[in-house]
């Protein structure tokens, strides 16, 4: 059975533990002396810390980019991501063997090592928008999954509502108390189960989605575009970012490793499988509906049993994963500004802020390209390549040094054009 801490969520590294510095109320995700995982476990860690819901945008990015530039573009960043999380993995193993330093745990951890206290805010500050920006998405699919399946427009009311308010914000708004309660659990103990059921339900509806993409496209065959327009590049890119974003997992996942000399060749493999498995459901998705591709694939589905089920599942096991996935957040919050200790008015403060932003954004996909780029980009590609720099700089030859610094600057750069990008799609109107 995985660990759970290993399936509490996709970014749940931390940055407020490890170190023998620490700040009060400072409490490592992983505990002491856990056993040590095998290849196929360490498989499955990444395989849980990787996946997520952000794979059902994939067919729409498909539709925006086109699906040649949007499968180079996944495999491109699947193999950037593999590389920068071994990165971490090496900036760690220096630090440990030849520095001297010990309990690098954690991202922050290890900024805090190479950075100081300037360091560490920025790994926290990159996973707090990034946590809280897949809360946001998880509320946006969730409203706009309800709303597909019970206030459907229709040929006489093309404009359904709930008491005079737009579908979309009565579910969310119905979501909020409920949310005010699962947030206020100081503990994941009794929620860490629900982690191994949302992965189940994410791998059950894409094998169903697929299935039912094939006949689909067997039956219509749609035209499909194999390069979309230049101006959409980085927003598929920003969407494929987001899709691979666990690197706040890695450290975590190398340090319960039984081999870990050959947790690399894990690592690749369980990338190479996912993207794979990324390629082929996000061109299913699109080769079966083409230009009517909705920005949550699952929209597309028919009104039969089996996908209402689909559908409701995925809200269920997000609506359940959620305060799972704020939780890094509350950590970074909490040392921060209440000394570690738990708050609850801060909790719910960050409940209402996240589901207030979610009420703004009227498009899954669009969020998840604007979080992708913004943060993810920082996260997955910036920060692990500056630390090895940094670390590594005195015996690195000038192709290292160039190739560390090449990563810095081609994330930021794709940072802020993905953003731009991203931001232009979510405030245009749309036909």
């Amino acid at each position: 059975m995985i660990d759970s801490a290993m399936v509490l969520n996709k970014g749940a590294s931390s940055s407020d533990h490890g170190l023998d510095l620490k700040s009060p109320g400072e409490a490592p995700l992983l505990t002491k002396h856990k056993p040590l995982s095998s290849q196929p476990k360490t498989f499955a860690n990444v395989f849980i810390a990787v996946v997520g819901a952000g794979v059902l945008g994939l067919p729409y990015s498909f539709k925006r980019t086109g699906w040649v530039v949007s499968l180079l573009m996944l495999f491109s960043v699947a193999g950037l991501t593999h590389y920068c999380m071994m990165l971490l993995v090496r900036t760690r193993r220096r630090l440990e063997s030849d520095m001297g330093f010990s309990n690098i745990a954690s991202f922050g951890d290890l900024g805090f090592t190479v950075c100081g206290s300037v360091g560490r805010f920025a790994v926290d500050l990159m996973l707090f928008l990034s946590q809280a920006g897949f809360c946001v998405g998880y509320l946006i699919f969730i409203a706009n999954t309800l709303s597909h399946l019970f206030n459907s427009a229709t040929s006489t009311d093309l404009h359904p509502k709930i008491l005079g308010l737009m579908p979309k914000t009565v579910y969310i708004w119905g979501c909020f108390p409920f949310q005010l309660g699962l947030n206020s659990i100081s503990t994941l103990t009794h929620l860490a189960p629900l982690s191994i059921f949302a992965d189940i339900v994410d791998i059950a509806a894409m094998g169903v989605v697929m299935i039912e993409d094939v006949f689909i496209f067997f039956k219509n065959r749609p035209s499909v575009e194999a390069f979309g327009s230049l101006s959409m590049f980085f927003y598929g890119l920003g969407v494929a970012v987001y899709a691979f974003e666990g690197i706040g997992m890695v450290l975590p996942i190398e340090s319960e490793t039984q081999e870990r000399e050959k947790f690399g060749k894990t690592l690749a493999m369980a990338m190479a499988f996912i993207s794979v498995m990324y390629g082929g459901f996000g061109a299913l998705g699109y080769f079966a509906f083409g230009e009517d591709t909705k920005d949550i694939i699952t929209a597309n589905l028919g009104t039969g049993l089996v996908s209402f089920l689909v559908q409701l599942g995925l809200c269920v096991n997000l609506f359940f994963t959620f305060p799972m996935m704020m939780n890094p957040v509350y950590e970074v919050v909490e040392r921060r500004l209440y000394n570690g200790r738990y708050c609850i008015w801060l909790r719910w403060l960050l409940v209402l802020g996240v589901s207030l932003v979610a009420l703004l954004v009227p498009n899954f996909t669009d969020f998840l390209s604007l979080v992708g780029s913004s943060v993810c980009c920082g996260l997955g590609f910036v920060l692990p390549a500056l630390f090895h720099l940094l670390v590594f700089k005195e015996e690195m030859g000038w192709c290292g040094v160039c190739l560390d610094g090449g990563i810095v600057v081609v994330g930021v750069v794709l940072g802020v054009s993905g953003t731009w990008s991203s931001l232009v799609e979510i405030f245009s109107v749309k036909g």
